[in-house]
């Protein structure tokens, strides 16, 4: 219930919330008030005196802007009557790069490029999108916001509510309707590659090192034209081929027909899917893929509108199943993300990002466009039926709008504005709630650590059966931390920090709103899943299962033990005086959030997750120096942060305390005589008297695998010893005749191999030889 319910205000928007960060003047210049918020999405007025000058919005309450932190960026944004942008304030955001790494000054500079810039051309599709300035080492970041900034804008004007140039003349001729062109989808044949070349259905961009050299001199920048590339200059820098291949015949010639019903299957109605693929010595793929999922160096772009790829929906192939293709280095069949309508009975681009190094951080860009128009072969054009002309307005309306010509503009929005019409979706859909669409954009990643979650509920339950074979729960554990290390921490970068616990805490008291944790769900599923492992198991399935650090610090533990690096056992006086320290760092971060959480995210540094998990320490070097210094104690120290500095553990300790269930096992010899448990907890969470502190247990399960292990375990073994004697005096041979059994075999006396008596008789001296004999 709380997955589904949004608050009534979220409809409305959050502009009045980040409305008092911001002036007036901010965005029009002499403007001296802010009016009531108009429609929903809401728009702001902004005048002086009684003239209204333009309105503001809040990017996020019109398109998603989400970057590398998972979590929206939010701009108040200030837009004439005419669509033009008037300023740009970036009023908050959770990206770690910006908070930490990069002045937030230069993310600024980047944006108010936009300032200035016509939005009416852009959303008739007579201009192509606007590029902002990019900022070295916050590429996507800079990208997402310069692409929500444009397409919420676009969005508006071809909702009618801006851009519309006052009212329109009067008695004006309707233009007879245009052709109607769909994709012929039952045409569908297989062609070479020379002549899906030829046709238009491959389009290709080709660039030398030659080429990008001389671009780069002729750009002005000097030492981007100083660090030119090598070679010669005729080699190729980039041979890049673009097609859709949700047309059937384009699909079936580069696919192959297997691969193409497979991809048709997949796709929506409505989705297309288009293939890049690209050789030489540059790669279109770019870094931002490695590191963050999100393909940096190429967008797709069709009337106003750029969407920038991630690794959800990119498929790699190995070659086009064409024949005649070339053999290229890189093909990548990439599926159009639901929300991005891209219709291919019109042009659209593939734009190209190339980057240089001009120093140690910093880069040169330049962008290259590939045009793609489909050809007319794969097309159904019908002609509708031309409408009947509109009648012109009585002469009344026509001086009330031409009667005032030196009237200030005063074209507020409609009553009820609305953004669902025709026009508007073709910028993308945006009835439905952000978070509700990023939910239905990550449903991968959802299912993955959905199962994930109910595999580790599934351990936690038959832990008893699994314990009981300490060599498959080694690998087992072993193998779940490095899922957790790996795909959550460093592909999904769902690492939960206090910030969250601080974030969570102070919307609470402020204005709670269930979208702002619902835009990262990932964060949002596995807090769900702590909270409830709260009750059965304390703080033990996040700290000892689900932390990535955590994982970081067990596995690098392993491999120093199994290389022979000694292990420092604190002692139990010592390490009951440290343990608290972290309780103590968590109660400051607490009590700073409700001065000012950005202060206290800004302490809360203290934690290494950032540089470690989710920038993979590729951040300043004090950050990797303190991050990998935690971890080098960890060889040493088995998970000496989570022992004695980690606040997000003692967050989860505190509630922890409320678990109605005890899963741990204990002997009533544990503590008093039998210390073996507790001298090889790994993170010393048993008291020498023998009970269990869960408050520092992270559900390890050692000490189940010894309350189970009869050779390790002194309780075990007397249980173990008795029932082997116990089956010793009961095996058959010792039975007795009572029991049916023929009893213990009696001896048999011979004389020159001749028995004597009977093995029930006793021998008698009859039966013995004489001396005479």
């Amino acid at each position: 219930m709380l997955l589904l319910w949004v608050s009534p205000g979220m409809a409305a928007g959050r502009v009045q919330e980040f409305l008092p960060k911001a002036q007036p003047a901010d965005f029009f210049p002499g403007a001296d008030r802010f009016g009531a918020p108009q429609g929903d999405p809401p728009l702001v007025p902004v005048h002086q005196g009684d003239r209204l000058l333009g309105y503001v919005y809040l990017n996020s309450d019109i398109t998603s802007a989400t970057g590398y932190s998972g979590k929206p960026i939010h701009l108040l944004v200030g837009i004439d009557p005419n669509g033009v942008i008037t300023g740009i304030k970036l009023v908050d955001h959770k990206e770690p790069i910006v908070l930490i790494g990069i002045p937030e000054r230069r993310i600024v500079d980047a944006m108010n490029t936009l300032i200035g810039r016509d939005m009416k051309p852009i959303s008739s599709g007579a201009e192509r999108p606007p590029q902002v300035d990019i900022v070295s080492g916050a590429t996507v970041t800079v990208l997402v916001m310069g692409d929500s900034v444009v397409r919420s804008a676009v969005r508006l004007i071809r909702s009618g509510r801006l851009g519309t140039g006052g009212a329109q003349a009067a008695g004006a001729a309707t233009p007879a309707p245009a052709p109607t062109r769909t994709v012929d989808l039952s045409r569908s044949e297989v062609r070479d590659w020379q002549t899906l070349l030829g046709d238009g259905s491959v389009r290709r961009l080709s660039l030398t090192v030659g080429e990008i050299n001389e671009a780069y001199a002729k750009a002005g920048n000097k030492e981007a034209a100083n660090n030119a590339e090598t070679g010669d200059p005729n080699d190729t820098f980039i041979d890049m081929y673009v097609a859709p291949v949700s047309v059937p015949t384009i699909g079936r010639s580069l696919l192959g027909n297997a691969a193409y019903e497979q991809l048709k299957a997949r796709l929506k109605p409505g989705q297309q899917a288009i293939v890049v693929a690209g050789d030489g010595v540059y790669s279109f793929k770019g870094s931002g893929y490695v590191r963050g999922g999100i393909f940096d160096r190429i967008e797709l772009l069709q009337n106003g509108q750029g969407v920038r790829f991630r690794d959800r929906n990119h498929t790699r192939l190995g070659d086009l199943a064409a024949e005649g293709a070339p053999a290229l280095r890189e093909i990548a069949l990439f599926v159009v993300p639901e929300d991005f309508d891209l219709d291919l009975t019109e042009p659209w681009q593939i734009q190209l990002l190339v980057q240089r190094n001009v120093g140690a951080r910093d880069r040169a860009f330049l962008t290259y466009t590939l045009e793609y128009t489909l050809p007319d072969p794969y097309l159904r054009i019908e002609q509708p039926t031309a409408p009947a002309p509109t009648p012109a307005p009585p002469p009344s309306q026509q001086a009330q709008v031409q009667g005032q010509p030196n009237a200030p503009v005063q074209s507020a929005p409609p009553a009820e504005p609305s953004l669902n019409d025709s026009d508007a979706l073709a910028a993308g859909e945006i009835e439905e709630p952000l978070w509700l669409k990023i939910w239905k954009t990550n449903t991968v990643s959802i299912g993955i650590a959905a199962f994930a979650l109910l595999v580790l509920t599934a351990i936690f339950f038959f832990q008893d059966a699994l314990v009981k074979r300490p060599k498959v729960y080694v690998w087992v554990r072993r193998a779940y931390l490095t899922f957790t290390l790996v795909w959550l921490g460093w592909y999904a970068n769902a690492q939960l920090s206090v910030v969250n616990v601080l974030t969570f805490t102070n919307s609470l008291i402020t204005n709670f709103n269930w979208e702002f944790f619902l835009a990262a769900p990932l964060i949002f599923i596995l807090w769900a899943a702590v909270a409830a492992g709260l009750l059965f198991w304390g703080r033990g399935p996040f700290c000892g299962w689900l932390c990535p650090f955590g994982a970081l610090q067990e596995l690098t533990n392993n491999i120093a033990q199994w290389l022979k690096v000694p292990q420092i056992t604190v002692p139990w006086g010592l390490h009951e005086r440290l343990w608290p320290i972290k309780y103590i760092i968590f109660l400051g971060l607490f009590g700073l959030s409700f001065y000012s959480v950005a202060l206290a995210e800004v302490f809360a540094e203290v934690e290494p997750f950032k540089t470690a998990i989710i920038l993979k320490f590729v951040r300043d070097w004090p950050f990797v120096i303190y991050a990998l210094t935690l971890l080098a104690a960890g060889l040493f120290i088995e998970r000496f942060f989570c022992r004695y500095l980690c606040p997000l553990g003692a967050a989860l300790a505190i509630p922890g305390r409320i678990r109605t269930f005890e899963w741990l096992k204990r002997w009533p010899e544990c503590g008093s005589p039998c210390q073996r448990c507790a001298k090889e907890c790994p993170v010393q969470s048993i008291h020498p008297e023998g009970q269990i502190n869960v408050n520092e247990c992270i559900y390890c399960m050692h000490c189940q695998e010894l309350y189970h292990d009869d050779q390790r375990c002194p309780h075990m073994i007397q249980v173990r010893l008795k029932r082997e004697k116990r089956e010793a005096l009961s095996s058959p041979s010792m039975r007795q005749n009572k029991d049916g059994g023929k009893g213990p075999a009696k001896p048999i006396i011979t004389h020159k191999g001749k028995a004597v008596g009977t093995p029930t008789d006793e021998p008698t001296t009859a039966d013995f030889p004489t001396t005479a004999s």
